[in-house]
Formats: structure tokens, sequence, C-alpha cells
């Protein structure tokens, strides 16, 4: 073989192994910054959670299960986990039975709909920060809120709505329920235009009036979405924090502490990083569990539709 001919076949055999391996090669530089971005934090804060990680303590020795101990004998994070269990379910029933009103209110044509669609879904576009912010200025001490309750009441009525319990939970659900009962409006709305109409039809032939194919036949066939709905509120819910620390930052003391302020106030306040990197895995375990469960239930549903 001569001198031009061995580059050549150089050039074939690697032309031959990029065009066999091309996919690989176009999905590596995702795979790297995944790696980077996502898996290097994960392994890091396993190492954490089993390590002595606090930053007024020099160095990192091994505590094994010891952190998580501290965790489950935190009495403060056990009542947050109770709290955070309240407040969730609280809002995505809540949020459930709202956006399921608003779904059947506009699942018709009538004139203003595309109007009204917009402002309906508007919060659903603020960050909760900023949603938290508008209805700390709503909440507050003779502020817009108290001024409506005023004329209602027809005398001064004052309450501290980020103080006094219940009021301080009442606060939390309010900001929380306006920001997402549009995200479950949309999703039941797409189940209910996805019904189809014939049956509907067919129901009122056989002499059935709305409120029974109300529960008969509307609430069945639309029970995978309140499922779905379900799910995804409960996964982001369960990590309450935004709306909490701006409306009460978890008080007074700890009394609307959720985990997720209780895991920052640790890991982030009090550089206990050890010990919020070992209540993020245990709060994942219990959101994975319940998570896990509640799909089960929705595939049985769908599989014993078809």
């Amino acid at each position: 073989m001569n001198a031009d001919a061995a580059p050549r076949v150089e050039g074939r055999i690697t032309s031959s192994w990029v065009d066999r391996h091309y996919r690989l090669l176009l999905l590596a530089p995702a795979a790297i910054l995944t790696a980077l971005v996502a898996v290097y934090p994960i392994a890091y804060s396993i190492w954490a959670s089993f390590v002595n990680f606090d930053f007024r303590v020099p160095g990192h020795a091994w505590v094994g299960l010891e952190n998580y101990t501290s965790v489950v004998n935190d009495p403060v994070a056990v009542s947050a986990l109770w709290q955070t269990a309240i407040m969730t379910g609280a809002a995505v029933m809540l949020e459930l039975a709202l956006g399921f009103v608003l779904a059947l209110a506009m699942v018709g044509r009538f004139r203003g709909r595309n109007a009204l669609m917009p402002l309906l879904i508007f919060p659903l576009f603020l960050s909760p920060v900023v949603a938290g912010q508008v209805w700390a200025i709503l909440l507050q001490r003779n502020g817009p809120l108290d001024t409506v309750i005023d004329g209602i009441a027809g005398s001064d009525v004052t309450i501290r709505w980020t103080i006094d319990a219940p009021w301080n939970y009442v606060a939390i659900l309010l900001a929380d329920t306006w920001q997402w009962t549009p995200f479950v409006f949309l999703i039941l709305l797409a189940g209910l235009t996805s019904i189809p109409s014939r049956l509907y039809e067919a129901a009122e032939v056989d002499g059935a009036s709305y409120w029974r194919s109300l529960v008969f036949l509307t609430i069945p066939l639309l029970l995978p979405f309140m499922l779905l709905a379900a799910i995804l509120r409960f996964l982001d819910a369960v990590k309450l924090f935004d709306t909490v620390f701006i409306l009460t930052q978890g008080g007074p003391g700890h009394e609307t502490f959720t985990v997720a302020l209780r895991l920052y106030e640790q890991g982030f306040r009090l550089f206990r990083v050890g010990y919020g990197a070992a209540g993020s895995w245990l709060l994942l375990l219990i959101v994975g569990v319940i998570a896990t469960l509640l799909l089960r239930r929705m595939v049985r549903r769908l599989v014993a539709e078809q």
C-alpha cells in the first residue's frame, strides 16, 4: 500500500465509525451537560448526607445515618412534615374542586369566553414569589381585603392574616389556590373537551338529567384527568416554600413551617448541609412512594377502561 492510500483507508474507517455511532455523538453533548448539572449534584448530596457537613465544624467526618436520625428525631421537622401534608392535601382538594367548577363553566361556547380565559389563567404565569407578594399586599392589616370585609360586615374587622391561627393557614391556601387552580382547570378542561358529545346525546335520549349525566358520565370519564392533575399538583405542592416564606416565614414560631422551609433554615441559614441533604432524601422517598401509589391507581383505571 502506497503512502497516499493509507490516509484514504483511515478516513473511510473513521467515516464508517461516525456513521454507525452518529446518534451517540449527537447525544453526547447533552449527556455530558446533564451529568455536570444533575448527576454530579445528586451524587454530591448523597455523600453530604452521610458526613458531618457543617460549616461550623472543620472537616467532613463520616457519620453514617446520623444525619437521617437527626431529621427523624427532630420535633420541628416532624411537625413541619405534618403541616406540609395538611396544607398540601387541603390545597390540592380545593384546587381540584375549583378547577372542576371552572372547567364545567368554560367548556361551552359563550360570548366573552375568549376574553375571560386569559384572566383565569393569568396567575399561572406568575412566579410563586410574586404571587406571595401580591397576597402579602392584599392581606396586610387595614389592606384591601380587610376593607372589603369591613364593607360586608358593616363594622371594623381587623384580621392579622399572617400571624393569627387559623388565618395564617388560610392566607397560604388563598395564595396557593389562586395561583395553581388555573393549572388544574386547564387539565380538566382538556379532559372535558375530549369526551364525545354523542355520549351526552345518548344520555339525554335515555332521559338522564344534567346532574345524572354529570355524576354517572362526566365524573367517571374525567377521573383519569383528575388523578393526573392531583399527582402533578401534589408533587409541586409538597415543595411549598416561596409563598410561605413571603407571607409568614414559617411563623409565628414554627407554626406554619413546611418541610422545605425547615430544610432551607437548617442547610442555608444554620449551615447544617448534612442535615439538609438527609432531610431532602427522606422527603424524596416519602413523595416517591405516594406518587407511585397514585400513578398505579391511575394506570389501573386506564387499563380497566380499555
